[in-house]
């Protein structure tokens, strides 16, 4: 009880000082806060200080936090924008992904562990991703377009990979569920289409600035209903939150503007403002380090799943690239398209409850996937700015 309540004060206070330490250092090296979200749980946690251990109340929190990151991704995907050709063409780079990431699983963790490998290498964080694409205003050019449709299957695809192939059911069964999901799934969005949102609408405008906040309200209890649907069909959870996020999208399309971005910015507080970054530092405060220190082989792997990661992502990205994109922008887009975590945190953690997977070598998978949000980004982002300002200098005539 004394850790529980210590730990509800300091996970808050760690969320706190996380931004403090982002802005800090952002005159000098602009790095994405999840970094320092995740050192401070592993800094606060039984690997280190032992000021905060894991408990029922905040592995809840964080299991919604993850959810919520989902859904704001979900909200941030616009279909129709990304166009049916770029997401086929990432969908091509993503089963090259899988068919290399097993040939990996093979090598490190041969049997049912090598499907765990293969999923955990072949995901994009795109919720991860996408503030660090907002903050550069990047979301609306082609290269942020690219990215998101790499992202976008590289969220997607492997939740449906983690249904299918490690779910409790046989592989076949767990298709026929999932398309059962999938077909109440186009249910709702067909409704979310097709039904007249003018009352809702109206009652969200009504509620904005009262406390009956109808549309945080609403978005809730699609989020829910759409995650125990996940839950009662023995999906992942995640999927359902990544779909409400795609029928809020879609809900919110006829609203007016104004209203629309207020919804948004209420629930996007909720999000970052106190459960995702709970998913983060509790994710450091789980961080097996003791497995990863106990042999060489896994701390070595660390930094060579790093470099598998960025391999088998960023090739598959260069399928997404455009005729117009340079050198650097291809490489600034392999980067940011071999940032991984939240579905490596997931993936593994079911193969190690499953016993499909060493402890291990989840630690080095999870390890590998934060060094790739620490750096990543980074790099591709300023190799992206780079480029940006060469060809601003260039239009000026000063080059």
């Amino acid at each position: 009880m004394e850790h529980s309540a210590l730990g509800l004060v300091l996970i808050p206070l760690l969320a706190v000082v996380a931004p403090l330490l982002a802005r800090a250092v952002g005159s000098v090296v602009r790095i994405p806060v999840v970094v320092f979200e995740l050192l401070l749980g592993i800094l606060a946690g039984p690997a280190v200080l032992g000021w905060v251990h894991p408990d029922a109340i905040m592995g809840v929190l964080s299991e919604i936090g993850l959810a919520m990151l989902f859904f704001v991704a979900g909200t941030e995907i616009d279909f129709a924008a990304i166009g049916r050709r770029p997401l086929g063409r990432a969908s091509f780079g993503w089963l090259l992904s899988i068919a290399l990431g097993i040939g990996v699983g093979v090598l490190i963790a041969p049997g049912d562990g090598m499907v765990v490998v293969a999923i955990a290498l072949s995901s994009t964080a795109l919720g991860t991703l996408l503030p660090v694409l907002r903050d550069a205003g990047e979301l609306g050019t082609p290269f942020g377009r690219a990215i998101t449709a790499v992202g976008t299957v590289g969220e997607f695809l492997p939740l449906i990979a983690i249904s299918i192939f490690l779910s409790v059911r046989s592989a076949p069964a767990a298709t026929v569920i999932l398309l059962v999901f999938v077909a109440v799934a186009l249910l709702t969005v067909y409704a979310a289409r097709r039904l007249p949102h003018g009352r809702l609408h109206a009652v969200v405008s009504a509620t904005l600035h009262t406390s009956a906040q109808f549309g945080v309200r609403f978005v809730l209890l699609l989020v829910a209903a759409l995650v125990a649907l996940s839950m009662w069909l023995d999906l992942d959870i995640l999927l359902g939150a990544f779909v409400a996020g795609s029928v809020w999208r879609i809900v919110m399309s006829s609203a007016s503007r104004k209203d629309a971005e207020e919804v948004e910015s209420k629930v996007e507080a909720i999000a970052f403002g106190f459960l995702v970054p709970i998913f983060f530092i509790y994710t450091g405060v789980t961080f097996d380090l003791d497995a990863l220190l106990a042999t060489p082989l896994a701390s070595a792997l660390v930094p060579l799943l790093l470099i598998v990661l960025l391999v088998i992502r960023g090739l598959a990205a260069q399928f997404s690239a455009t005729a117009e994109m340079s050198g650097r922008d291809r490489t600034a887009l392999a980067l940011l398209s071999a940032t991984g975590l939240p579905i490596i945190v997931a993936v593994t953690a079911i193969g190690v409850d499953r016993e499909m997977l060493g402890t291990d070598i989840a630690a080095a998978l999870v390890g590998a996937g934060m060094l790739s949000v620490l750096l990543y980004p980074l790099v591709g982002m300023t190799l992206r700015g780079e480029r940006a300002a060469v060809r601003g200098a260039s239009s000026r005539g000063e080059l």
